[in-house]
């Protein structure tokens, strides 16, 4: 991967030589949706392998000032991938965080270990089950769970924190139902521990940066520092038996064409190495942090067109994968990029300790948020804009993971199944969260969204389990 990663800006001074073809783009935008649509164009192998690093590079030149017809030509191919692969659902989740202790020194981040000003500590047993309890109340079924890194708070102790998030049930909500982790990287010996805690989702890890000066430059000690440690982190994960991975890159730190490029290179390794490309790719867009002068002034600010392009490129040059957006951004930003193939994002978000049950200091959290939002606000928003908010768990359940869901997600099969369990979950959080109103409109969008079903029998079993679940059954999936 790292000869990959070397030969990036080459590609890309080589895409800026040949200048923006309207016929290339064109055919480089049919060619996206073909591959979308058609698996097994490409080697046989019946997977769909989206765009190479030169396509991408070429998409990546788009100006958005300059070409606006080839820009709403590449939004749309997106969207049009988007809606083809994973419908018009959009996955939620909240983020919870159990630890602000931190030992690393990444400039851009408020928990960095030079920060003195930030009170340090970890959550309770008790703290993190009133936290659990408010984000369950609020309808969330998915968690990301999050930590510094330090010796003060070890891996296994992390690891009993998610045993006990797992263990916390409310009435009528139940327990979260699927935990996702974003921690620092891991030896293959705790990879293995990980997966041995049955309610682990997807393990996230952000390379940050995949030029290699720039992570040295930004990381400048700690476990984070070793560039070439944590970039074949997802490696360790997956010997180790890990089945989903995720991967990110924060956009600021370094040119977002050279990002893109990385994040596409390491997505083809992996799925050429271990037949599992990542689960989800997250695309963080740098923001203030407490005490941080690299957040304040990013070396490589990304404006919001070149923010919506890049979300484009990455959508059609990697089809299967769930693309995930932060509340980091605006609301108006997040509205843009619904309509460019983001598939799953944050809602009713806070990144500091304890800042569900309890208000924090502002200062005293991870970096500056830009929707902050209720839970209720955001999925209003959502079905109010045609999109179908979901909370499924169920591949999880049924071992539809790894290699599994990469055949189904690849394949274009995995919105058969994910629609109707999202109007399930749906049917959940109206009936357990929302008022009168909301819940009136809410059932009226799931009617609506069931009469365009054409499997006569998924229809026909679904609507028995919304029956069951306005009679108060839950957690029911196909």
């Amino acid at each position: 991967m790292l000869s990959t990663l070397k030969s990036i800006p080459a590609i890309l001074e080589e895409a800026k030589e040949r200048g923006i073809s309207t016929e290339k783009v064109t055919e480089i935008l049919a060619k996206a949706r073909m591959y979308a649509r058609l698996p097994s164009v490409r080697n046989g192998s019946g997977h769909v392998q989206g765009l190479s690093l030169e396509e991408a590079a070429i998409l990546l030149n788009i100006d958005a000032e300059k070409q606006p017809q080839l820009f709403k030509a590449l939004t749309e191919t997106a969207l049009w991938i988007k809606r083809t692969i994973y419908g018009d659902r959009i996955v939620l989740f909240a983020p919870l965080y159990t630890s602000n202790l931190c030992a690393e020194g990444c400039l851009y981040c408020g928990y960095r270990a030079k920060n003195r000003k930030l009170e340090r500590r970890v959550l309770s047993e008790e703290e993190i089950i009133k936290e659990v309890e408010v984000l369950q109340s609020e309808g969330h079924r998915r968690l990301l769970m999050l930590c510094g890194h330090h010796p003060l708070y070890p891996f296994e102790e992390f690891l009993r924190a998610v045993k006990l998030v797992s263990s916390v049930k409310t009435k009528p909500f139940g327990a979260i139902r699927r935990i996702n982790v974003e921690i620092h990287s891991l030896t293959t010996h705790q990879f293995k521990a990980l997966k041995a805690v049955d309610n682990i989702g997807t393990y996230a890890l952000f390379q940050e940066t995949y030029h290699e000066e720039t992570y040295k430059k930004m990381h400048p000690h700690g476990l984070k520092s070793n560039y070439e440690y944590r970039l074949y982190t997802m490696d360790r994960a997956l010997e180790a038996g890990i089945d989903d991975v995720g991967l990110g890159a924060l956009f600021g730190l370094y040119d977002y064409r050279y990002e893109i490029l990385g994040l596409l290179a390491h997505a083809q390794y992996l799925d050429q190495k271990f037949r599992i490309g990542p689960h989800t790719i997250s695309i963080p867009r740098i923001q203030s942090a407490p005490h941080s002068e690299v957040s304040k002034s990013p070396p490589y600010p990304v404006s919001d067109k070149d923010f919506e392009k890049l979300v484009a490129v990455l959508r059609c040059a990697i089809p299967y994968t769930g693309i995930i957006l932060s509340t980091r951004e605006s609301p108006e930003m997040r509205r843009k990029l619904y309509h460019t193939g983001v598939s799953q994002i944050s809602a009713g978000s806070r990144n500091g300790l304890g800042c569900y049950s309890k208000k924090t200091d502002p200062n005293l959290s991870q970096f500056t948020l830009n929707d902050v939002r209720s839970t209720r606000e955001v999925v209003t928003e959502l079905f109010q804009l045609g999109f179908i908010p979901s909370w499924c768990t169920a591949c999880y359940r049924l071992n539809r993971t790894g290699e599994a869901f990469m055949k189904i997600a690849k394949s274009g099969d995995i919105q058969n199944l994910c629609h109707p369990n999202a109007l399930l979950t749906f049917a959940e959080y109206l009936t357990d969260s929302a008022d009168a109103l909301m819940r009136e409109k809410g059932f009226k969008i799931i009617k609506k969204s069931i009469d365009s079903i054409t499997n006569k029998q998924v229809k026909k079993m679904l609507l028995k389990r919304l029956t069951q679940v306005k009679n108060n059954a839950r957690d029911l999936f196909f």
